[in-house]
């Protein structure tokens, strides 16, 4: 699994060498790992290069068809998506990282920011990352505040941890979190949390180009996420 991790958008042609890098495992451990994955179907060789095959897909199905993803959550997102007017995101806790587990599918989108059902985004310069860590486990939003990497997105991106805990103490008490233009320039994310606060695992957000969306529609948005997100915690449930 640490292999299949290795490749991301950044890295998605790998040498053994470069695996055996960005793993940190031996090499002659990587060739055995990669030659298992590629008998298996994960992985397929192009001379001396490796990538992953559409096969890794399956490995994600299981959770999402489990969790009933398509039947009862998808709906909602497209219903919610549908009163918005713009294209919103499931995100979910995972380790250090907000994952993407269900996006609506507005035949009107009329941007993206590139993100897929997968992708992992910042808990500390996302929208939906910092509601995470407001209505999560406070014990883990302390240490994740206090540990992780801070990179810097943009020039409005926050680098000062106290300034961050600050910003998530105060989506903790509004129960919204409103992200101007720190991790996509001119952008801005609003999200909501999906379940209880102190054990939320998901939340529910967009991300717009703040010459779209502006700071007097915010209440109306934040509304309509927190309907919408009450009855996919209840769907989750």
């Amino acid at each position: 699994m640490t292999v299949l991790r290795a490749f991301d958008e950044a890295h998605n042609r790998l040498s053994l060498a470069d695996i055996a890098r960005l793993t940190k495992i031996e090499r002659a451990a990587v060739r055995r790992l990669v030659l298992t994955l590629v008998h298996l179907g994960y992985v397929r060789k192009d001379e001396n290069r490796y990538s992953l095959t559409p096969r890794v897909l399956v490995l994600g199905s299981g959770f999402l068809r489990g969790n009933q993803f398509g039947r009862r959550v998808q709906p909602l997102m497209e219903l919610c998506a549908r009163e918005l007017g713009y294209s919103v995101s499931l995100a979910m806790r995972d380790g250090a990282a907000a994952v993407y587990v269900a996006q609506s599918s507005q035949q009107n989108a009329r941007y993206t920011f590139g993100f897929t059902v997968g992708s992992r985004l910042s808990l500390l310069s996302t929208s939906i990352g910092r509601m995470l860590l407001a209505w999560g486990d406070e014990a883990w939003a302390k240490e994740m505040i206090e540990t992780l990497p801070i990179e810097r997105f943009t020039s409005e991106t926050l680098m000062d941890r106290d300034r961050i805990a600050a910003e998530v103490d105060a989506i903790r008490d509004s129960g919204a979190s409103i992200v101007e233009a720190e991790f996509e320039a001119g952008a801005v994310g609003i999200s909501v949390p999906v379940g209880p606060l102190g054990s939320a695992e998901a939340a529910l957000g967009l991300s717009e180009p703040m010459s779209v969306i502006s700071s007097p529609d915010y209440p109306r948005l934040v509304e309509i996420l927190h309907r919408h997100a009450g009855e996919i915690a209840e769907a989750l449930r």
